[in-house]
C-alpha cells in the first residue's frame, strides 16, 4: 500500500470525528442563524440584540473579568513556583493548584452552589470564626459566583502552562538579577514575565474559549437576569423553540471569541516578523 494512501486512512477516522461532532454543526448554525423562512436575512440577529444585549455585554464582561484574575493569580503562582525560597511550600502549592484541573465544570457549579450561597458553607464558617452575623451574610449566587468558578477552574491549567515555561528559561539570568540585589518581584516582572509572554496569552486565550462556551456554572450559579450567552440560548431553545434567534447568538459567540483569536494572531505574526 503506498505511504500517502496509508497516512489517508490512519487519519480518516480523526477526519469524520471533526466533520461530523464540529464541522457540519458549524455550518448547519450559520446557516441556522442567517436562514428566516427558508431566505437569507438578519432578523434572528436583530431579534438577538434586541432581547439579549445586556446578555451579550454581561458574557464579555464577566468573561474579561475572568481572565484578568487568572492571569494575576498564574503570574503569582508561577512566579512563586519559580522563585520560592521554602521548599516546602513551594512543594505544598504546587501538589494543590493543579485540582480544580481534574473537577467538571457541572461539578464546580454545584459545590459552588453550596458553597456560595446566603446559608452556604462559607457563611457559616464566617460565622463560626466571628467574622459575620448572620444579619451580615450574603449570597454570592450571581456575577461574583461566576467568577469565582471560572478563576477557580481556569487558573490551574494557566498556571500549568505558565509555571512550565518559566521553568524551561535560563536560570543564570535569574541568578545574576538575584546577585545584583533584584528583588523577586521586579525578577519575575521585569526578566521572567516578559519571556514567558506568548505561553501565557495561549493560555488565557484557551481559558476565554472556554468560558464562553460553559453552561452548567451561569444555569446552577445565577438564575437571574442578565446572564450568560449560553444560558440565553438554552432558554430560548427549551421555551420557545426558537432555533434561530439560539444560533444568532451562538454566531455572536463564534465571532467573539474569533476576535480575541485574530488579535493574537496577528500579534504573533507581528513578533515573527
Amino acid at each position: 500500500m503506498p505511504i500517502p494512501l496509508l497516512g489517508l486512512l490512519l487519519v480518516t477516522p480523526a477526519l469524520v470525528i471533526v466533520l461530523t461532532l464540529f464541522v457540519v454543526p458549524l455550518v448547519s448554525s450559520i446557516a441556522g442563524a442567517f436562514g428566516v423562512d427558508g431566505r437569507f436575512g438578519f432578523a434572528n440577529f436583530q431579534k438577538a440584540f434586541e432581547l439579549y444585549s445586556s446578555d451579550i455585554v454581561f458574557t464579555i464582561v464577566i468573561v474579561s473579568l475572568s481572565v484578568v484574575l487568572i492571569a494575576l493569580l498564574s503570574i503569582a503562582i508561577g512566579g512563586y513556583l519559580t522563585l520560592g525560597s521554602n521548599p516546602r511550600a513551594v512543594a505544598i502549592l504546587r501538589w494543590l493548584y493543579r485540582w480544580p484541573l481534574f473537577v467538571p465544570f457541572i461539578v464546580v457549579g454545584q459545590i459552588l452552589r453550596t458553597f456560595l450561597a446566603k446559608n452556604g458553607l462559607m457563611n457559616s464558617l464566617l460565622m463560626q470564626a466571628g467574622i459575620l452575623t448572620p444579619m451580615q451574610t450574603t449570597s454570592f449566587l450571581d456575577w461574583r459566583g461566576i467568577v469565582i468558578a471560572f478563576v477557580w477552574k481556569q487558573t490551574p491549567f494557566v498556571t500549568l502552562l505558565l509555571a512550565g515555561a518559566m521553568a524551561s528559561l535560563d536560570r543564570s539570568m535569574i541568578e545574576s538579577a538575584r546577585n545584583l540585589g533584584a528583588s523577586r518581584l521586579r525578577i519575575l516582572i521585569e526578566i521572567i514575565l516578559p519571556q514567558v509572554l506568548p505561553t501565557l496569552l495561549v493560555g488565557l486565550i484557551l481559558s476565554f474559549v472556554t468560558m464562553m462556551s460553559v453552561l452548567s456554572v451561569p444555569l446552577m450559579i445565577n438564575a437571574q437576569s442578565p446572564t450568560m450567552i449560553t444560558a440565553s440560548m438554552a432558554f430560548r431553545i427549551n421555551a420557545y423553540g426558537d432555533y434561530g434567534v439560539a444560533n444568532a447568538l451562538g454566531v455572536i459567540s463564534l465571532l467573539t471569541t474569533s476576535l480575541v483569536a485574530w488579535v493574537y494572531l496577528r500579534q504573533t505574526m507581528r513578533d515573527h516578523r
